[in-house]
């Protein structure tokens, strides 16, 4: 079912030696239960530009799902002994609407069809050529509207994560970067509301594990927007915080 010593090394090499510039901020969840490819993979996902995070098995997706808010997830069909891959991605898809693709050294017409079947976005089977992979990541990205947008607009105000700017009703933001960073991600899920630790996960990673961090930094882009128009940042009391007009 993995891959071999040699060519998931191969794969590595293919990966960090062609970033992919695209896939800059983008999150991938993997899941993988063969520590080798799973490791490889990742390091080669990350070298790539990607923001990855790693699963052994599917047990507790829906809960990976909610903290990493994963923009595309990479599914290993056959998982040892936990759940099998096709019953992850169902699990994946009723919890979060995102696209996924099926890894698997199974090459039969049953499991390609299956795996479709499940809702796949794609089917890629092992042995692969990283840059393969990636090529397909990005037009599944691609076709799912997720690929390449760097301009959030909500109301009057307009995020630009390329040039790092904000504007508010034609006012320039001073935002830090920490701040740019936790607006940036609201913008991107703007209507949906997000936890403390979810955006704790997203903003800070395992840099700080206090959640009173994420309100003192709300509250203080919350004082510079609303000197330039109305309210954007709402508080849904006992769930989180939602960017909307």
């Amino acid at each position: 079912m993995a891959l071999s010593g040699v060519s998931a090394h191969a794969v590595l090499v293919n990966a960090v030696t062609t970033p992919t510039s695209p896939a800059a901020h983008l999150r991938v969840l993997l899941i993988e239960d063969d520590p080798l490819v799973r490791e490889l993979l990742k390091e080669a996902l990350s070298g790539a530009g990607y923001d990855a995070h790693a699963e052994t098995d599917g047990t507790d997706v829906e809960r990976a799902v909610a903290r990493f808010l994963p923009d595309i997830a990479l599914i290993d069909v056959h998982l040892g002994d936990g759940v099998s891959g096709t019953t992850v991605a169902r699990r994946l898809r009723a919890t979060r609407e995102i696209p996924f693709i099926f890894l698997t050294a199974a090459a039969g017409i049953d499991d390609v069809l299956a795996g479709f079947d499940a809702g796949g976005d794609d089917y890629v089977v092992k042995p692969f050529v990283m840059a393969e992979l990636l090529v397909r990541m990005q037009a599944v990205l691609r076709r799912w509207g997720r690929l390449g947008r760097s301009v959030f607009q909500v109301g009057d105000l307009v995020i630009d994560t390329a040039a790092h700017q904000v504007v508010q009703a034609g006012f320039v933001i001073d935002l830090t970067h920490r701040e740019f960073s936790l607006l940036a991600t609201l913008a991107e899920h703007a209507g949906i509301v997000l936890s403390k630790l979810q955006l704790l996960n997203q903003v800070w990673g395992f840099e700080h594990y206090d959640l009173n961090v994420v309100e003192v930094h709300i509250s203080a882009i919350r004082r510079k927007l609303d000197e330039h128009g109305p309210p954007l940042i709402h508080t849904v009391r006992g769930v989180g915080y939602v960017l909307r007009p």
